[in-house]
């Protein structure tokens, strides 16, 4: 085990960030948000590097969706957008994650308007990258994540494309929940989103300039889950 994968698993939380992407809201035929809004992933779904694959419940048709994932250092409450010395000062690191969704759960959920945890909370549907020192990172919100399946290039765009900046999304978190160390937070995906099914192999990464960042590289294959929940319309 890595030793970002053993202080990870002692963090509290992971905090998912929606629709923070302008082409990805359009995609899903979503609404485009007036302020930031998030849900709560549990620890259990967190897959770190060479742990084995992410499992595809049955009855589930599971989207991808690469994200920026900030790793937080210190404790914020209350902090301000303003206060961006001390937002960052409290950011230990990043790491890339892959926010596995299981959209058809989620889209009946949303039409009978109830909460969608569940379409985000399946053991291993939160792959994430080796921890990504910030200095790697200076600006993140000028870097590229990409994706592909099977080799096959299927996300790839600049964190700059972001709705709501880092300042912004972390005052509003912590104006409702603390934040406290080793909390993860995924700041949203770009456009691009798809299925994945059994036997296939995603890869992900993020570059600065234009170069790959080592640390954030992750391969993950896809497999069949075998028994557990079955998903029925």
């Amino acid at each position: 085990m890595s030793s970002f994968a053993q202080i990870a698993r002692n963090s509290r939380k992971i905090v998912g960030i929606g629709r923070n992407y302008a082409d990805h809201i359009k995609e899903l035929n979503n609404v485009r948000p007036t302020e930031p809004f998030f849900f709560v992933k549990p620890m259990s779904s967190l897959l770190f590097k060479n742990e084995g694959p992410v499992l595809l419940p049955r009855g589930v048709k599971v989207h991808y969706e690469v994200e920026l994932a900030i790793i937080m250092g210190k404790e914020l409450k209350d902090v301000k957008e303003s206060e961006t010395d001390k937002i960052y000062d409290a950011i230990a690191g990043y790491a890339v994650g892959i926010d596995m969704t299981a959209r058809n759960m989620q889209e009946q959920n949303k039409k009978k308007g109830l909460p969608w945890a569940a379409a985000k909370g399946f053991d291993t549907f939160q792959p994430i990258s080796d921890f990504i020192p910030k200095e790697k990172i200076p600006d993140p919100h000028n870097a590229e994540l990409w994706l592909t399946v099977n080799d096959q290039l299927k996300q790839q765009d600049n964190t700059n494309l972001m709705l709501f900046r880092i300042p912004r999304l972390l005052e509003h978190i912590s104006g409702i929940m603390k934040l406290e160390p080793n909390d993860i937070i995924l700041t949203g995906t770009p456009k691009g989103v798809g299925p994945v099914v059994h036997g296939d192999v995603m890869k992900a990464g993020i570059r600065v300039d234009g170069k790959e960042i080592a640390e954030g590289l992750m391969e993950v294959k896809v497999e069949d889950r075998q028994g557990g929940y079955e998903f029925k319309l």
